[in-house]
């Protein structure tokens, strides 16, 4: 009885009218159409482990479908970094030595289904500022003894659209020289004659000769990643420390590699980066002017990329009246500089301590440079150049270092050039002050700090300025 008066007093209730009677579905006609429905996604999560510099790892899931600049940006975003387009996610083997920028649009679930089981292998978070430099300077990264052009384009468009030709798929200008090559399951390396054309990477088995009968086949690059050797000579017994090396997808370990060395990091330069635009192509165009775009859905659109401020835009300024005004007279300008440098010169050398107090700088100075982000403490001279190369060879990376050779000095490495210079940093006493000098003694500063940016600002005897610190943490 109480069901049944429950269920009547259900039916007299009366029924609410729908105020959106065209949305229903009838079994006769459907106004949602199937397409104009959400669909359930199906992507797969995947975890993924990313280390820094200092080897501390961070853990993340993430689709299945998801590209290494989306990842990047997931880090970046996570971290709070500034996005300047210049991180990278690394490849890294740790006992072969060899690292490899992974492209932006690559897909990271593919890369680790390639890793081997005997093969300790890692994802690098890290900055490359060479990345994409070869799209601002095409000139410094394609010599013109190593590049042949078709026969019938001229002079003017040959270095003028250098990068137009590797682009396109009619014309491919033909890289050549010599490299090193180690024998398949030998130690010994061979000098041959190297030919980069469409087709793939030859050999000239008779000196610098082109004819199709004396070319052998070396490698094609579908199917294979292209890889940097780190160590140098130090692991694979090359004949200088300039190596790279084409590993299969599917490999089989160390004995499948494809091992090259060039004599001089610009040849090694100028090969790889030919190499890369004969593999992706238009895609690198790609990811240099939309470097948001993505598959894996990280990227976001609503953020808009800082702004990067060029020295162009910069005006100078004198600020020693009530009002401040524009320097308009170069000349003025130059000598107002100069009078600003001496008088920071000059300046009571002061900072304060962590009560408030100011103390010395004969005090401080000795130690306030190891807390900066491009100071890096007891490395030898390779791990310094290791270090810049990770970064990219693009002029103005940079790290300060002890000295091994004298104890009491620092060392500027400095990229330039696709070189890596040394310049010693000597300390000097005056008057009871220590300074540090480059340039022995005409410009001192009382700490690295000041030194740094002070070169950071002008160039002095630097070959550059200083724009681009190397960090072990990233």
């Amino acid at each position: 009885n109480r069901r049944k008066k429950k269920d009547d007093n259900i039916l007299e209730i009366t029924s609410i009218p729908n105020p959106f009677p065209e949305l229903c579905c009838s079994p006769f006609t459907s106004v949602l159409s199937a397409s104009l429905l959400p669909k359930a996604t199906s992507r797969k999560k995947q975890v993924i482990k990313v280390y820094s510099e200092d080897d501390t790892s961070r853990t993340l899931e993430v689709p299945s479908d998801i590209t290494a600049r989306d990842v990047c940006q997931l880090l970046i975003l996570k971290n709070h970094y500034i996005d300047d387009h210049s991180w990278t996610l690394f490849e890294q083997l740790a006992h072969s030595g060899l690292g490899r920028a992974i492209e932006d649009h690559e897909l990271v679930m593919e890369v680790q289904s390639n890793w081997v089981m005997e093969e300790e292998t890692k994802l690098y978070f890290r900055k490359n500022y060479a990345k994409y430099d070869f799209f601002k300077n095409p000139l410094r990264f394609f010599p013109d003894h190593m590049i042949s052009f078709p026969s019938e384009t001229n002079a003017a468009v040959r270095h003028s659209g250098i990068l137009q030709m590797f682009l396109s798929s009619s014309t491919y200008p033909e890289i050549h020289g010599y490299l090193h090559a180690k024998e398949q399951g030998k130690k010994s390396w061979k000098k041959w004659y190297f030919l980069l054309r469409r087709s793939g990477l030859y050999f000239s088995t008779k000196g610098t000769s082109k004819e199709p009968r004396h070319l052998q086949f070396f490698c094609e690059f579908s199917n294979s990643d292209m890889y940097m050797s780190l160590p140098g000579k130090k692991i694979s017994g090359a004949p200088t420390n300039y190596g790279f090396c084409f590993k299969p997808n599917k490999s089989g370990g160390t004995r499948d590699l494809k091992q090259l060395c060039a004599d001089d990091e610009q040849s090694r330069t100028c090969w790889m980066t030919a190499i890369r635009l004969l593999k992706y192509g238009m895609q690198l165009y790609q990811n240099y002017v939309q470097p948001y775009q993505g598959r894996g859905g990280c990227s976001p659109l609503n953020v808009t990329p800082m702004r990067s401020i060029s020295e162009n835009s910069l005006v100078a300024m004198d600020f020693s009246g009530h009002r401040s005004r524009i320097i308009e007279n170069p000349t003025e300008a130059l000598s107002v500089a100069v009078e600003e440098g001496l008088a920071w010169r000059r300046r009571g050398c002061l900072r304060l301590n962590s009560h408030g107090s100011p103390v010395a700088m004969s005090n401080v100075g000795m130690c306030i440079h190891r807390s900066q982000s491009w100071f890096h403490h007891k490395i030898s001279r390779e791990e310094a150049q290791r270090l810049i190369l990770q970064h990219g060879l693009v002029d103005g990376v940079f790290l300060v270092r002890d000295s091994q050779s004298n104890p009491k000095t620092f060392v500027l490495s400095l990229s330039h050039g696709l070189k890596i210079k040394h310049f010693q940093i000597v300390p000097l006493e005056d008057d009871g002050k220590l300074f540090y000098t480059l340039d022995d003694g005409h410009t001192r500063f009382t700490d690295l700090i000041q030194l740094v940016e002070f070169y950071q600002l002008n160039r002095g005897v630097l070959p550059c300025k200083l724009k681009h610190y190397c960090t072990r943490i990233a």
